[in-house]
């Protein structure tokens, strides 16, 4: 067994719509059967005994090592604690390569399984051991390590369950949520709207008392120190028990309570020190500690905390009873767990000291042993939820807290006998008020109901119905991907939208181009959905880009699919037939959003086959309004696009909207076939997004398809009376299509520059000239920069074999270097003439036609 590449699916991909790892594994002869290798199944169960069944009831046919391993990395995924479900293993056309899909629900977590998986499969087929006890505790400790925190945790999961996108932006706990202009941000319980200057004010605690004071807002007295001897001078001017803290400290620490003698003083300020070079003491205010959680000025959440305590039995030690508690499995090192395990410091030393007892003494049954003073969950400590008993006066006080500090999410740390009574009835306090309060002991308390506080969070970011997304239309399919995308994002930017544009030649926000190259791939329609200044988008989505990674989406509102005909890059991926061509194409139909639309050309067989796979409604376009997939689409009622005529038609019952194509400069009043279909595709996309019908009007009248606007496709120069058209079709479907345009243009003598992909099949190269050798007098064969992979000549050799049966081409010319081609066609033309260029080099290529140009 050979594991030889590893990929990612981070979005809705060709087998599902959850992430994934994708592997190649190939088999040996033996490998490709399990019947083949006796004792295996047993060795395996022996080292996986949780491994489930390995033939599925109604399984036909061989179970091979590949299947295996499939099953052991999902298995091992599951049994760490990661919720996990699909996995699949399919054949290639190569004999004995397998592709092996497992989903994920942590990357890092799934690669490190696939990887651990080869490990015990190979220990089985071997009869070699294999720690799981180990790789299952390897996989845990990662898993808890890169998954979101339980406070962001639960905000993601209110976001989700609101249908709202999410994306970790860091592997931290900073999340984007929804799309575009209608993002927003989170780090942990923080979001985009939470000032810099809040923040910094509720972490100086001194600044913090001052303003709730002038707040009214009841607070206890105190002041801040710089040394220990200042520290027990404040505390002798109070009077009784005090508090040392941190002046900007955070989740407890250094926080030493209800403290009085001399000692013990300068041992907390000597504490506090160590986290702030400002010390606050503070009169100490008897009773419980409470926390207030207040979001969007209310309360939604109130837990009574309790310090960290374990209860003598008069046998174990203290230190013995507290690796008791720690024991559980609720309890955790960092905040992934619900509680927090307790541990010894030097404030448990002197909080054991106060109640006469060190780390090994053993307390008598019954005793309650507190290791802390204060009850923050960081140190050990355990809650109780109260919210269903504050008092409103003392939630109005929480509320003024947190608008007197600014925070729009906000931890208020209470002191209290009771949360039944106001503040002022009990000689109780504010003692802390929190930027970016964890969340945990509202979320899963030790005792009572857990809190929705990351739903009470998510809605005071998004108004109820708003899922923080913008418009996004998906445009896949063999030819006029580009165009469509760019006319379909030139109609929504007349209508006033900001749209983000990915396609073959770059990225584009606003009609500024942040990114050059191909840029149909997920990463950069992920740089869209993240860019702020972005209302639509509009998606090239190309296959190489899917089979990769999967979408950057995950649902769209329109799905287009313009033609898939002959196909192209056939041979590549393992996507060897049209057929398989088609489910990668029919990925962005299948992730049409329920009330979305898939807009699909219905000449096109396959194409037309994908409706059964869309969840939304299904828009039919065609030139043949007779077309009969389009006919019975339209009788019954549902939308359709087509040509009729000088016009291209939306119709829908007894309702039509008539587009004439001589207002449509893009299908040169409508003798380019290909652009009258591309314009009926765009047309169907902003028909389906609710646009109006004059400004659908205005965007097709003003756009331009010349090489700065649409860059490659069918763009048309005069040069010295001659018609030269450059464009970037590269496979038969193209070629066709473009010769049927030339033939609607009057020309006295026709000639083509051409080359050939090498990434193509040998049949597609060849078929592209046999095509063109029936309509061109005039066929120059060039070798530059697009060999890919072929040797010295083998393209030009393929592209002569189409020509050896051409009917009208009488000229036939090897050239090596495209602008060197293009320059011999361009002296070659006469008033009159035609010459059809198909540039491989887009942009230096039509840079170079445009100076010979100037130069005539």
């Amino acid at each position: 067994m050979e594991v030889s590449r590893i990929r990612a699916l981070r979005g809705p991909n060709l087998w599902s719509k959850n992430t994934a790892i994708e592997a190649i594994v190939s088999c040996a002869d033996a490998e490709c059967s399990i019947d083949n290798l006796p004792d295996f199944e047993a060795r395996l169960r022996a080292r996986l005994p949780q491994t489930g069944l390995l033939r599925p009831e109604g399984h036909q046919g061989a179970v091979s090592i590949a299947h295996v391993l499939q099953i052991v990395a999902l298995t091992m995924q599951a049994h760490a604690g990661c919720p996990v479900t699909f996995g699949r293993t399919a054949s290639t056309i190569e004999p004995g390569v397998f592709q092996v899909v497992v989903e994920y629900s942590e990357e890092e977590v799934g690669r490190l399984a696939m990887e651990l998986a080869q490990v015990l499969v190979r220990a089985a087929l071997d009869d070699t051991p294999f720690d799981l006890a180990d790789a299952l505790k390897r996989l845990r400790d990662l898993d808890e390590d890169v998954r979101l925190g339980p406070s962001t945790g639960s905000i993601v999961n209110a976001a989700t369950a609101r249908n709202i996108p999410y994306r970790r932006l860091t592997q931290g706990s900073m999340v984007q949520f929804g799309w575009g202009s209608k993002q927003r941000r989170i780090q942990a319980a923080e979001t985009d709207l939470t000032s810099a200057i809040s923040e910094s004010i509720a972490q100086d605690k001194d600044l913090t008392k001052m303003l709730l004071d002038a707040a009214g807002v009841p607070v206890p007295m105190g002041r801040s120190v710089t040394t220990a001897e200042e520290a027990w001078a404040a505390a002798e001017e109070l009077g009784g028990p005090v508090v040392v803290k941190p002046r900007d400290g955070s989740q407890g620490r250094g926080v030493a309570v209800n403290i009085e003698t001399r000692e013990r003083v300068i041992q907390a300020f000597e504490v506090a020190e160590e986290i702030s070079s400002e010390v606050i003491v503070e009169r100490y205010i008897p009773g419980h500690d409470f926390r207030l959680l207040v979001v969007g000025g209310a309360l939604v959440a109130a837990s009574r905390r309790d310090p960290p305590q374990v209860t003598g039995d008069g046998v174990q030690t203290i230190r013995q009873l507290v690796d008791q508690v720690n024991a559980d499995p609720l309890r955790g090192d960092g905040h992934a767990t619900s509680l927090t395990k307790i541990r010894f410091d030097d404030i448990a030393l002197a909080t054991l000291k106060k109640q006469g007892f060190d780390a090994d003494s053993v307390p008598p049954s019954g005793t309650l042993i507190f290791l802390r003073n204060n009850a923050n969950l960081s140190t050990g400590g355990s809650a109780t939820d109260v919210t269903d008993e504050v008092h409103p006066e003392m939630a109005a006080r929480a509320v003024s807290a947190a608008r007197m500090i600014g925070l729009d999410i906000c931890g208020v740390d209470v002191v209290a006998e009771s949360v039944l009574y106001p503040l002022e009835e009990q000689n109780g306090g504010v003692v802390e008020v929190n930027a970016a309060p964890g969340l945990r002991m509202h979320l899963n308390p030790s005792f009572g109901k857990g809190r929705a506080v990351g739903e009470a969070i998510i809605a005071n970011m998004y108004a109820d119905g708003d899922d923080g997304r913008i418009p996004v239309v998906a445009v896949a399919g063999t030819n006029g991907k580009t165009t469509t995308v760019r006319l379909t994002a030139h109609i929504l930017g007349v209508a006033g939208n900001r749209v983000g544009m990915t396609n073959s030649d770059g990225v584009y926000v606003d009609n500024l181009r942040i990114d050059t190259g191909d840029c149909s791939g997920p990463r950069s329609a992920r740089s869209v959905l993240m860019h702020p200044d972005v209302d639509a988008a509009v998606f090239e989505t190309a296959r190489g880009g899917i089979l990769r990674e999967g979408l950057a989406f995950d649902r769209c509102n329109v799905a287009i699919v313009t033609n898939i005909g002959m196909g192209d890059h056939l041979g590549l991926g393992y996507i060897s037939t049209v057929e398989d061509l088609a489910v990668v194409k029919r990925v962005i139909v299948q992730h049409v959003h329920p009330t979305g639309t898939a807009v699909l050309n219905a000449a096109d067989p396959i194409v037309a086959e994908m409706a059964a796979s869309c969840p939304g409604s299904i828009t039919y376009f065609a030139e043949d309004r007779n077309h009969p997939v389009l006919a019975t689409h339209r009788a019954q009622g549902l939308r359709c696009v087509y040509r009729d005529g000088d016009s291209i038609v939306t119709a829908q019952g007894a309702d039509e909207t008539r587009y004439p194509l001589a207002s449509i400069p893009l299908t040169r009043n409508g003798t380019i076939t290909f652009q009258v279909e591309n314009a009926m595709a765009s047309i169907a996309a902003a028909w389906a997004l609710g646009l109006d019908t004059d400004i659908i009007r205005r965007g097709l009248a003003t756009f331009v398809n010349d090489a700065q606007t649409a860059p490659g496709r069918f763009n048309v120069f005069d040069y010295r009376g001659a018609t030269v058209i450059a464009d970037y079709g590269h496979n038969p479907d193209a070629i066709l299509a473009l010769v049927r345009a030339v033939d609607a243009m009057p020309a006295k003598r026709r000639s083509v520059v051409i080359s050939g992909a090498g990434d193509r099949r040998d049949e597609d190269i060849r078929m592209q000239t046999e095509i063109l050798g029936e309509a061109f007098d005039d066929v120059l064969l060039y070798q530059d920069q697009c060999q890919r992979g072929r040797a010295d000549g083998e393209v030009l050799a393929l592209l002569q074999q189409g020509l050896v049966n051409a009917t009208r081409s009488k000229h036939v010319e090897e050239i090596h270097g495209e602008f060197l081609a293009i320059d011999t066609a361009l002296a070659r033309l006469g008033a009159g003439d035609l010459c059809l260029i198909l540039v491989d080099q887009v942009e230096e290529a039509l840079d170079h036609i445009a100076r010979r140009i100037a130069q005539a």
